[in-house]
């Protein structure tokens, strides 16, 4: 028996590939659009294809037909993408939308936005509800675009249920810019000493794929307007990654700590480097949608780890990860840098 029609906006990213094949085992008739139309291997043959640009004029809105019972929309920004879907009401039944904890600001007014500025890493509490305070919705960053976004839609009330998903660091299967990554490359370049800043001791909730697809297939059966954390069991702290990363490829690593901030050249700074834990508060989706995670950090990391393998072997890591390269530079494995500095610290030791 079909428990009715999903629509999946950008199905065929890192998180609609999940949550399509989520939805189609859990009986919902679903409808993968993407703008290539392409579909995933893993997908039932029951899964409709849809080639579809959003930002072309009446596009979606044709799409949809007569209707669906749940959008799910990955790929949705700021206010135009918000009036794109609440201007669907009437015809979605009601909406799943993938945002980000970046929306989420400190007291004082410190986000992911200011984090490149003097003391300008958030505290947040810890972990962090969905009551936690948000940057002001604007055009200008990631993080103000989903505020933006979260705004309109969630001012549409009972027209258009919509629940927001605030995703924590995603990882897994598909991944344009795998964090894992760091360590992953050191350890095939036969790097056997790390440096971790903040005393390796940084945390960025991470979110494996497979979690978020499975807030998305209970959010579908239980429609209402409300916005929830997406994250992980664990939040482990980025030494501990760099621990498991290891023992997955079963190599040892020294690692060295330094307290603070990375020193010169960015050494010892990663992707999940940060002066105080962002860890999500999981207990609303748990009571709220009855929300039990499908795996956890360590245990999805061997295939993560193997995928990352199989993907460098012999090519550059800059064109196998050219956004990877956009978002955190070449000087993430700027070794000249790191072996200079571990030189001077040696001396000293």
């Amino acid at each position: 028996m079909s428990r009715g029609r999903a629509f999946v906006l950008g199905a065929t990213g890192q998180i609609g590939r999940a949550a399509v094949r989520a939805l189609a085992a859990d009986g919902w008739e679903v409808t993968a659009a993407s703008r290539g139309g392409g579909r995933d291997g893993t997908w039932s043959d029951g899964v409709r294809l849809l080639a579809l640009d959003r930002e072309e004029e009446g596009a979606l809105a044709a799409a949809l037909g007569d209707g669906c019972d749940v959008l799910v929309d990955m790929v949705a920004f700021g206010r135009d993408h918000a009036a794109q879907l609440t201007g669907l009401a009437g015809r979605a039944g009601s909406a799943v939308v993938v945002s980000s904890g970046a929306v989420y600001e400190d007291e004082q007014g410190r986000s992911f936005d200011t984090q490149g500025e003097p003391d300008g890493f958030p505290r947040y509490p810890v972990p962090i509800p969905e009551t936690q305070r948000t940057v002001a919705p604007g055009d200008s960053t990631y993080g103000t675009r989903k505020a933006a976004l979260e705004r309109e839609l969630l001012a549409a009330g009972d027209a258009l249920p919509v629940t927001l998903l605030r995703a924590g660091a995603v990882h897994g299967e598909h991944c344009r810019t795998p964090r894992e990554l760091y360590f992953v490359k050191r350890l095939l370049d036969g790097r056997r000493r790390r440096v971790l800043a903040y005393g390796g001791a940084s945390r960025f909730h991470p979110v494996h794929v497979s979690n978020i697809a499975e807030l998305i297939r209970l959010a579908a059966l239980r429609p209402a307007a409300r916005v929830l954390n997406a994250g992980d069991p664990q939040a482990p702290t980025v030494a501990e990654i760099g621990a498991a990363v290891d023992g997955v490829l079963g190599l040892e690593t020294e690692t060295v700590l330094v307290d603070g901030a990375p020193p010169e050249g960015g050494v010892g700074e990663t992707p999940w480097s940060g002066a105080h834990p962002v860890v999500y508060d999981m207990s609303a989706a748990e009571q709220e949608l009855g929300y039990r995670p499908v795996t956890g950090y360590e245990r999805s990391l061997p295939r993560t780890v193997e995928q990352l393998v199989a993907q460098l072997d012999g090519r550059d890591w800059r064109e196998v990860f050219p956004k990877m390269v956009r978002g955190y530079g070449e000087a993430l494995f700027d070794y000249a840098a790191e072996d200079a500095w571990l030189d001077r610290f040696d001396r000293k030791a």
